[in-house]
């Protein structure tokens, strides 16, 4: 048998049939389908982690913005109630956590950029460029 072109979408025989063509362009297509849809799914999955991770550094930078605010408070409170040197080493702590907060803050943003938009862009791409195939080779 002679082999006029053999491809992902289709691999033609001088010898077969019609039948036998539409059935394998079907069965090709069911396994292009599925393929892509494996491909969207950890596309997906890729994307959900990232978001997963980035939500997760903006908690941890909620909390320690919120462990540096009662640091401050608890200098304001040292500083008003005995006015010694106790109250300097609470605003040093302070500024430690709210710059620990700062970066975790900025790392949990990046993360989410990189999650965003939540949809499977290289699936969609290779799922059109088949379709074009496809049309093409339905006009020869």
């Amino acid at each position: 048998m002679a082999q006029i072109g053999c491809g992902y979408l289709t691999c033609m025989n001088t010898d077969t049939s019609t039948a036998q063509l539409v059935n394998q362009l079907s069965e090709q297509v069911s396994r292009l389908a599925r393929d892509e849809i494996r491909l969207a799914v950890a596309e997906l999955k890729d994307k959900g982690k990232h978001a997963g991770v980035g939500a997760g550094m903006f908690g941890a930078a909620g909390v320690f913005a919120w462990w540096g605010g009662l640091s401050i408070v608890a200098g304001l409170i040292l500083l008003l109630a005995l006015v010694v040197p106790p109250w300097a080493a609470a605003f040093i702590i302070a500024a430690a956590l709210l710059l620990i907060a700062g970066v975790a803050a900025l790392m949990g943003r990046s993360q989410v950029k990189q999650a965003t938009p939540p949809v499977p862009r290289q699936a969609m791409d290779n799922v059109q460029e088949d379709i074009a195939t496809i049309k093409e080779r339905a006009h020869r």
